[in-house]
């Protein structure tokens, strides 16, 4: 065939293929079964292999995902993708209303849209045809990642109209999604999604555009970033002409006449919100016209003229069947709640921890209780409250037993702990979780040997140490359930790479008592090597800045067990690094930073970074991180829904940041 008569062919394709994919994705009226759209992109890609030079910037075949990128370059957005100010009560909202009044008199009405809980980012247009994408990052510098967003099918390549601008909006993953997403995780042997919003930052925030086309992400475009150009005079007119333009927009949004509407729209959707195919996690209320929202004005961090209403955690009622114990690493033995199913914040929920039996006396948890059940920062599933009126004289109390469910070993209560602990050195169920721990993310980080592979190995007596894991070999792994040539491989490839992981992260995997991740981390940059460490006496180790007592004379005791030395020759004839990698510890004096020096406590959810990425960005400036909130603290960073070190924080004085500011000074 030559190329004007595949020409034709390869243009009725394509644009044949952008309507379908806009009637199903953005309209929701599929004219077509999915078996016909399949058919026609498997014969557009065919065509475009062949010829290559056809293949336009809005052919729907960019939307399988391209080739692995090295990284994600930095994008300066052309205004502010500026944060929100929260409102958590009727009373925040009615401050935020009468400010509005106090500025622009009583002429003015508010636009309400749900608060999608995903990753917010922005799309550029140059004559209708999309050609960049990128995160907020920090609200003036966010990262390139145009190749994964045009995997989006609801992110239209082309628009209606050749026109030139920017627009924002939330990318997000659907429920169905994201249950299908953790179900084949949880199949893998792998850690699953906290939530949909972690599942979808995971997905854009990832190098290999082919596993975020698998994820269906979807997209809710809110904004265009400067409406100045576009002739419309409010927000609402904004959010037709981007309907116009091709956009998929939140058709749940309603224009409010004023503060009384604004409380009733959020009234119902605080009861609709479960039967959402996607999460929310508020409102947003936006005042719509754009002369007053030049007359609010915004301050440095947020738009005055907006404001985000955050729901409260989300409660249920289910009933509490039974209550398990599970065997930790350390021995403690915990007791879990196990519940009739029951969808919480998004996620289904059948288990949830009590802590110890203090707690359930506390409480006063019964087995057959009705029990209130909600999610502690949206992520762990708690029992809030019994609802003891609701008791029909069925239910069972519930007694810690006297010995260890696992080995039947006799149960202890050390001296200051509420814990019962098994203290058998060679409890299963201790030796299991010490190898979940040893191959998880803060420790040796191995993908794909997660908790239900572990235990298959366990149980088949494949590997009974850490060391045990570096003598697997591909025919034992071909062995177990659900493992196929190329997950194996990928594991031996994982594992194998684990070897040359610093040594912080090995003394944190091999779970020496009272050793955390970052007593690991100091411990690995003050002494340098494992053989150090190991010959170093309680007296040396306490020297060393956070490093007590009791955590020194538990390493001492640790290196002098005649096992733990067999385990590390065996880690060590295995090729396993016994070194420190990381940066040298250096005096505050030596930084040129205003943290050098500096005690900071981190608080609350952060957005743009993770809690580890930015103690590890705020130790490198020399900062000390801490856990708790004391005199001593020097600076409180706090994002949403800070708590108790908030509060102790402002009763002491203490200097209080936002991420927002956080992000500000790294940036320097």
């Amino acid at each position: 065939m030559d190329i004007k008569a595949a020409q034709k062919i390869v243009t009725d394709l394509q644009n044949l293929l952008n309507q379908y994919s806009y009637e199903y994705y953005v309209m929701d009226k599929p004219s077509v079964p999915d078996s016909e759209y399949d058919k026609l992109l498997r014969e557009l890609i065919e065509y475009e292999e062949q010829f290559p030079e056809l293949r336009t910037p809005d052919s729907p075949t960019h939307r399988v995902g391209g080739a692995i990128l090295d990284m994600f370059e930095k994008v300066e957005h052309s205004s502010p993708m500026l944060s929100l100010a929260n409102a958590f009560n009727e009373d925040d909202l009615r401050d935020f209303d009468r400010k509005v009044r106090q500025a622009v008199g009583e002429d003015y009405s508010y636009v309400c849209e749900l608060k999608i809980d995903g990753l917010a980012v922005t799309l550029q247009y140059e004559n209708g045809y999309f050609t960049r994408g990128a995160t907020r990052g920090d609200g003036t510098v966010g990262e390139d990642i145009t190749e994964n967003l045009k995997t989006i099918k609801t992110i239209p390549l082309k628009l209606k109209e050749a026109v030139t601008l920017e627009v924002r909006g939330e990318a997000f993953m659907p429920k169905k999604s994201f249950e299908a997403l953790n179900k084949g995780k949880e199949e893998r042997g792998e850690e699953p999604f906290a939530n949909p919003r972690n599942a979808a930052a995971g997905s854009l925030r990832q190098l290999d555009p082919k596993l975020a086309a698998k994820r269906k992400l979807d997209i809710f475009l809110y904004a265009i970033a400067d409406l100045g150009e576009t002739g419309v005079k409010s927000h609402s007119e904004g959010l037709d002409l981007l309907d116009r333009l091709g956009f998929k927009t939140n058709h749940e949004r309603k224009k409010c006449a004023g503060i009384e509407e604004v409380l009733e729209y959020i009234s119902g959707w605080g009861e609709k919100r479960p039967n959402l195919a996607y999460d929310i996690d508020g409102i947003v209320v936006k005042v719509d016209s754009l002369d007053q929202q030049e007359e609010l004005g915004r301050t440095a961090k947020s738009p005055r003229w907006s404001i985000a209403y955050k729901f409260p955690a989300e409660e249920v009622i289910t009933t509490l069947r039974d209550i398990e114990l599970n065997v930790g690493r350390t021995g403690v033995v915990t007791p879990t709640a196990i519940l009739d199913p029951v969808r919480v914040a998004g996620t289904t929920v059948q288990r949830a921890t009590l802590h110890n039996e203090d707690l359930i006396r506390e409480k006063n948890i019964k087995i057959g209780d009705k029990v209130v059940v909600k999610k502690a920062g949206d992520i762990i599933p708690e029992v809030v409250n019994v609802l003891a009126e609701q008791r029909t004289g069925d239910e069972k109390d519930f007694f810690m037993p006297t010995h260890c469910p696992e080995c039947d070993s006799e149960l202890v209560r050390l001296e200051g702990e509420v814990a019962l602990r098994c203290i058998n050195p060679k409890c299963p169920a201790q030796i299991r979780e010490g190898l979940i721990h040893f191959v998880s993310r803060n420790a040796m980080n191995i993908d794909g040997l997660g908790e239900k592979v572990i235990s298959q190995l366990f149980g088949e007596h494949l590997i009974k140490d850490v060391a045990d894991i570096y003598k697997l070999t591909e025919e034992q792994l071909l062995g177990l359930e659900r493992m196929g040539e190329k997950s194996a491989s990928n594991l031996l490839h994982a594992i194998q790479a684990s070897k040359g992981n610093s040594l912080e992260r090995l003394l944190f995997g091999l779970g020496i008592r009272h050793v955390g991740s970052k007593a690991a981390k100091t411990l690995a940059q003050e002494l340098g090597s494992m053989e150090a460490l190991s010959k170093a006496t309680a007296e040396e180790l306490t020297s060393i800045n956070e490093i007590g007592g009791k955590m020194a004379d538990s390493v001492v005791s640790y290196f002098e067990m005649e096992e733990v030395q067999e385990l590390l020759k065996e880690l060590e004839a295995a090729g396993v690094n016994f070194e420190y990698k990381g940066p040298r510890p250096v005096s505050p004096e030596e930084f040129d930073s205003i943290f050098a020096g500096k005690t900071i406590v981190l608080t609350g959810k952060l957005s743009i970074l993770t809690r580890g990425e930015a103690q590890e960005k705020l130790e490198a400036l020399g900062a000390k991180v801490s856990g708790s909130v004391s005199k001593k603290t020097d600076l409180l960073i706090a994002g949403e829904d800070a708590g108790s070190k908030l509060a102790k924080a402002e009763s002491l004085g203490i200097d209080v940041w936002d991420e927002e500011q956080l992000i500000e000074e790294l940036n320097k």
